[in-house]
């Protein structure tokens, strides 16, 4: 009898172990092979309904898929009433003030929602964003590159007209290219971003928005757009230092963290609170846009919220990026 009991006990544990083998065997062969930038991983969001995670990697190298983004296919249903709270927002802000639309993305972790998500808006001085990850990308393939000295030697017809005007760079002055990325992005200085356009390989641009799985954009067009979503990705992949080298993506967020403008998501917000954030304007006399992205810092979490408006009053259009920001902020504070 003893020895019946102790064959049986055997026997189970053989049976346990070939089953576990299997199924590490196929893990690593799932993990290891295609050459795929995308993976799909089956998950639950809610008890009742199966949600996808995509994990986006970034290809082109023989041995490693480096970690970019993992993004849930369903909002969060933690964050519904946050939604519900902003589009009541956005909503009265077209009722009562003439706001013609409204887009809003916020992320924090793995949780996301996504108010009027398939609108879509003109970056304007948000582009400075890609301008900058295609400029720092470009000192990575050439160690030294931000310390190049370049002469402002003539007047470019940057064609825009600015509601909120900064410090510029100085006609007949000479800047490295790590002044002028820091007149582009802290001042939103127009000139200083066409001299640095001089300077940037179109073809890193291009690559960066196709590693990102966006549109390619045609550098001769007059207009871009975006949606507020798809605009946030420029924004995580420094965050998640997925694209950039750590240095310089710290390097980059140190440059949003001195942006001087203070009329959008800063407004909605206590003094002191720190953020990384770029904001842009663009539209025309009859349909102004203004639009901001950032990363707002709580104790002991984070989270991104981009806000992107269109309407008459530029006035208003601010007011509605803080009211939008207050609002995040209040729920976020509220779930720490």
């Amino acid at each position: 009898m003893t020895f019946s009991s102790t064959k049986r006990y055997s026997i189970w544990h053989v049976g346990l172990i070939a089953l576990l083998a299997v199924c590490l065997a196929l893990a690593t062969a799932h993990f290891f092979t295609g050459d795929k930038s995308k993976d799909t991983v089956n998950s639950n969001n809610t008890a009742s309904v199966a949600c996808n995670f995509n994990v986006k990697r970034l290809a082109g190298y023989r041995y490693v898929r480096p970690l970019m983004f993992v993004d849930g296919e369903c909002e969060s249903e933690n964050l519904m009433a946050t939604k519900s709270k902003v589009n009541g927002i956005i909503e009265a802000y077209k009722r009562d003030k003439g706001v013609t639309g409204a887009s809003m993305y916020l992320r924090s972790g793995t949780d996301w929602i996504n108010v009027n998500e398939g609108e879509q808006f003109e970056p304007g001085s948000l582009f400075k964003v890609p301008v900058m990850i295609a400029i720092l990308k470009m000192d990575e393939d050439n160690p030294g590159f931000l310390n190049k000295r370049v002469a402002y030697s003539k007047v470019y017809d940057v064609n825009k007209k600015v509601a909120y005007a900064a410090k510029s760079i100085v006609l007949g002055q000479t800047y490295t290219i790590r002044q002028l990325l820091e007149y582009m992005i802290r001042y939103s200085d127009n000139n200083a971003t066409a001299l640095l356009e001089t300077y940037m390989k179109p073809e890193i641009l291009q690559k960066l928005f196709a590693d990102l799985g966006l549109e390619v954009p045609n550098i001769y067009a007059a207009h871009y757009f975006f949606t507020s979503s798809q605009y946030s990705l420029f924004i995580r992949s420094i965050y998640n230092a997925g694209y950039l080298n750590i240095d310089n993506s710290e390097f980059a967020a140190e440059l949003l963290s001195e942006c001087e403008f203070k009329d959008g998501i800063m407004k909605g917000l206590p003094a002191g609170t720190k953020v990384v954030h770029k904001f842009g304007e663009a539209g025309n006399p009859d349909e102004l846009q203004l639009h901001e992205s950032g990363i707002v810092y709580l104790d002991g979490k984070s989270y991104l919220l981009t806000v992107m408006t269109k309407g008459k009053d530029n006035k208003v259009l601010s007011d509605l990026i803080g009211d939008i920001s207050k609002a995040v902020y209040d729920d976020m504070q509220a779930a720490q």
